[in-house]
């Protein structure tokens, strides 16, 4: 309730102004009315209520039972709806001058001493055309808001599912937001209501797709009405579907409410995602959305912890080098209905989880298990961003890691890609059991590219330990570098110029010389 004093030009009427209220009625049935909204509703001087061009009243067919003979009427007829208008302001202009213009109205009664009810469906604060006079009256005259059932807990209540529990978050969206802002969103929450629906249904089914919770999701039009419908929102018409309806996320905790076998008898794949090499800012849109939709999460243990908890979700850390296992456990968690996310720093498919999770899902016994990769940015990406541009021409990414291939093998890569001429992006330079590695490598390099070629060494960028610092081949020193670092070798074009800031950039022309 906000209490707000006259003004003076009011203070000089013999009779004291009256009293605004906006009320709230509920959704729709007549009987979610509160005691309240129906006794001052009878009690009014003025009843007022938004309408559309044809004079039809949502607000009014609700509250018509509790009306009484002798009460002042103010019908607010919208201008416009959402088609076209010729006012000079354009579609904002005359809905701008159209609430002023309401405004008006119900000042002139309230001036005149009479108390005047505002109806408003669901409630007055939430996405309420009451709020416009609110905005222009309420510090003008004594005003009180009668809170009412909303709309998303009214379709909450026809689904028979929670809108959450726990520490669970509910996000309440426009359909109105853009599909891919839409999805974010979507991606990051555990459960939603996405209002304005009508025109914006398609944007808001793309979103859900997007995210990858359009299974989860429903849709409710006219809750409590006699109107009344919902059902699987994937099973919508779009053509069908009006203003005065939802899409709903119900709670995560909502699949207990399914009934039956339901549950257990949906569809589950793994989807394998990069989480980039460092801070949330570098996820993809497409891998929250892939981690919002999973039901468990899999990975080595300082990558799971790298993702948002949900209290819905399962969590498997593992050890580093249990890669086959960790791909069988998720395939085996798929095959059952579970949605799995396999998550990599960096890219999955770069060094990473994808390729042990497809040659796993090899076995017959997982063959029909869906599997997805979601990318991310690499660490070559990464450090290569915050050097400059060094990968601006042809490149190659290596591993220096002997545990699945033979040092010969890492041998004859190098000496290829030194004899190329490419700029190399070595992974996995050193450990605490490979130190001797990074100095073969480096004087092998040097038999084919001259001391002061540049190179990059980063570590943990994107992390709270970031560095990057420009050297060359020849002054490199293999014992600053361990297993977080990744290096980029220059080729024979790669340039390390200082600008005017005192900073090093490290580039590649675009352009090779003709031999």
């Amino acid at each position: 309730m906000s209490r707000h004093m006259t003004t003076s030009a009011n203070t000089t009427n013999a009779t004291p102004p009256g009293r605004l209220y906006g009320v709230g009625l509920g959704p729709g049935d007549p009987e979610l009315v509160t005691v309240k909204a129906a006794r001052l509703i009878e009690a009014a001087d003025v009843v007022a209520y938004h309408a559309a061009r044809h004079g039809r009243s949502n607000a009014r067919a609700i509250a018509a039972g509790y009306f009484r003979d002798g009460q002042i009427e103010e019908p607010l007829i919208y201008p416009v709806t959402t088609e076209g208008t010729d006012h000079p302001g354009g579609y904002q202009g005359a809905i701008d001058e159209f609430y002023a213009e309401a405004a008006a109205r119900l000042a002139a009664h309230l001036d005149a001493g009479r108390d005047v009810v505002v109806l408003a469906e669901g409630d007055p604060f939430f996405y309420g055309s009451y709020m416009h006079m609110h905005k222009r009256l309420a510090d003008r005259y004594e005003t009180t808001v009668v809170p009412g059932v909303t709309s998303v807990s009214a379709a909450s209540a026809v689904l028979g599912r929670p809108l959450m529990e726990r520490d669970e978050v509910l996000t309440v969206l426009p359909g109105t937001l853009p599909p891919e802002e839409l999805a974010t969103r979507l991606s990051t929450t555990d459960s939603a209501a996405v209002m304005k629906l009508g025109r914006t249904f398609t944007g808001v089914r793309e979103a859900l797709e997007r995210s990858g919770r359009l299974a989860d999701a429903w849709y409710v039009e006219r809750a409590t009405t006699d109107r009344e419908r919902s059902g699987p929102l994937s099973e919508v018409d779009p053509e069908t579907v009006p203003y005065f309806s939802l899409a709903l996320l119900p709670s995560p905790a909502a699949a207990a409410f399914m009934g039956g076998d339901a549950a257990e008898e949906r569809t589950g794949g793994v989807t394998v995602i990069g989480l980039g090499p460092g801070p949330r800012d570098w996820l993809t849109p497409e891998a929250q959305a892939a981690l919002a939709a999973a039901d468990d999460v899999i990975g080595y243990g300082p990558y799971v912890d790298r993702v948002p908890v949900t209290p819905r979700q399962r969590r498997h850390p593992s050890d580093n080098r249990v890669e086959a296992e960790r791909a069988a456990f998720a395939l085996d968690l798929a095959k059952r209905g579970r949605r799995v996310a396999v998550v990599s720093s960096g890219d999955p498919g770069v060094f990473a989880m994808a390729a042990a999770v497809l040659e796993t899902a090899e076995d017959p016994q997982w063959r029909d298990v869906g599997v997805r990769i979601v990318p991310g940015l690499t660490a070559a990406q990464a450090v290569a961003s915050r050097a400059g541009a060094p990968l601006g021409h042809d490149f190659c990414t290596l591993s220096l890691s002997d545990r699945l291939k033979p040092w010969s093998v890492i041998e004859k890569r190098l000496t290829a890609a030194a004899a190329a001429d490419l700029v190399i992006a070595i992974y996995n330079p050193a450990s605490k059991t490979r130190t001797e590695q990074l100095v073969r490598a480096q004087k092998l390099l040097l038999e084919h590219r001259s001391a002061d070629t540049p190179v990059v060494v980063g570590r943990d960028v994107g992390g709270p330990a970031e560095s990057v610092r420009v050297t060359t081949l020849g002054d490199l020193d293999p014992a600053t570098v361990d297993m977080r670092c990744l290096l980029i070798v220059g080729s024979s074009q790669t340039r390390a110029v200082t600008r005017g800031d005192g900073t090093t950039a490290v580039y590649t022309p675009r352009t090779y010389p003709a031999e």
